[in-house]
């Protein structure tokens, strides 16, 4: 298996990576674009794209904003509401495994933003058949998180005629560099099924088990729906200096964001509001391909100059072989046993980098540990120019624990 000679990212990333002829992966390469783009002009740029959609009457919304409890929602919230003066509306889909502190920073986003908001709650035992059919045919738990996410958007901005939805970071820009910041790259059907989604559409999981009545909050809104309303969907990271460390930290200076130790990563900041996300989620990630997400965050940290290669494989080695906590609280939830899981899940690793030995267990064929001293590494080295310390800050209310979730909190908080 192929590494990147200076991030640690496996060519088998499921977005794709490629590699010059120095052996740095498109990502990194695209990364370095954040040092010589003027984002001032960029940021001026945005202001002109945004200044198209804002109403001219005051009635309706400029934009609809998907957010959650976590995640850059913050700052992407601030940025074009106190930055920029838009007016959106904000739109969330329930992934169903929210955590105490995800739903309280959400009803403080709602609070401190005072911004209308909309939420789908799909009912739960269609979410556990849609789970079950996604955990057998490609291996995830979270494929109905993912296909909320990005849909329920376009559907409030087609049925509401608000022509403007603004993402956060673009995962294809962000980790593998699969366009340039300058391609300004927005918002797809054909990317969101084939990277978001793993190439399946709700209309292709509808089975014996799964009707399509079930799958009705999954559908994508037809392309002439979205025509007619001039549907767009862009993405900050185009425009912004896109640094979600210093973001959250900003927004936990201003607002009070709340952090959380997460089981699989050393990030305090991205995805506490789910259970799952950085836990089983991730496991099943590590267990598909062999890499998990503190690989993610480290080369995103490797990539910013706050990381050496070789304290992100450390890290790497720290937190990535850990089994998760949340498997009992999932499988509970969904009804499954876990034999039938993980038979499911072994059905999906990738055979480029696990492989069964003489006792019938599956190990990795090859990992970053076997590459720390490949040739060619201290050519394309990044020198480290500051640490990488996440905060933990103070709890607003009870400690969370892996006991239950909470499907539904508090929708707004006295201020």
């Amino acid at each position: 298996m192929k590494f990147c000679m200076r991030c640690i990212y496996p060519e088998n990333h499921p977005l794709n990576l490629t590699f010059d002829e120095e052996g740095v992966c498109s990502g990194c390469r695209i990364h370095e674009e954040k040092d010589s783009l003027d984002w001032t002009m960029r940021g001026h740029k945005l202001a002109k794209i945004l200044e198209q959609f804002r109403s001219k009457s005051g009635r309706t919304y400029d934009c609809v904003i998907p957010v959650s409890g976590a995640r850059d929602s913050y700052f992407i919230v601030h940025t074009i509401k106190k930055v920029y003066g838009m007016n959106p509306l904000l739109v969330t889909y329930n992934k169903h495994y929210n955590t105490e502190i995800g739903i309280r920073n959400f009803a403080y986003l709602k609070t401190l933003f005072d911004c209308d908001t909309m939420m789908m709650v799909v009912e739960p035992g269609k979410v556990k058949r849609i789970t079950r059919r996604t955990l057998d045919k490609m291996g995830s738990m979270y494929w109905h998180c993912l296909a909320g996410q990005t849909v329920f958007p376009v559907q409030v901005a087609v049925r509401m005629k608000i022509p403007l939805i603004v993402w956060g970071a673009h995962q294809g820009v962000d980790q593998v560099g699969m366009f340039s910041h300058t391609d300004e790259v927005e918002m797809t059907r054909k990317y969101r099924k084939e990277h978001d989604l793993m190439g399946c559409e709700a209309e292709d999981l509808i089975d014996a088990d799964v009707s399509e009545f079930d799958l009705l909050q999954y559908f994508y809104p037809h392309d002439k729906e979205i025509e007619k309303v001039g549907v767009r969907g862009i993405y900050l990271n185009n425009f912004i200096r896109w640094d979600t460390k210093k973001q959250h930290e900003d927004m936990i200076a201003r607002y009070g964001y709340e952090t959380a130790p997460q089981e699989r990563t050393f990030d305090t900041y991205n995805d506490i509001d789910c259970y799952h996300y950085s836990d089983l989620h991730d496991y099943i990630k590590y267990l598909k391909y062999g890499y998990g997400k503190v690989t993610d965050h480290a080369c995103r940290e490797i990539r910013l100059r706050r990381m050496t290669r070789e304290e992100g494989i450390a890290l790497v080695n720290k937190y990535q072989i850990k089994e998760a906590k949340t498997v009992k609280l999932f499988l509970d939830w969904v009804g499954m046993a876990e034999k039938e899981f993980y038979d499911m899940i072994d059905q999906h690793r990738d055979l480029r980098i696990w492989e069964r030995n003489e006792n019938d267990q599956w190990v990795v064929t090859d990992s970053v540990n076997n590459h720390i001293y490949d040739p060619g590494i201290e050519k394309v080295r990044l020198s480290k120019i500051e640490d990488c310390y996440f905060q933990l800050t103070p709890r607003r209310g009870g400690k969370s624990g892996h006991d239950k979730y909470v499907l539904i909190g508090r929708g707004y908080v006295d201020m």
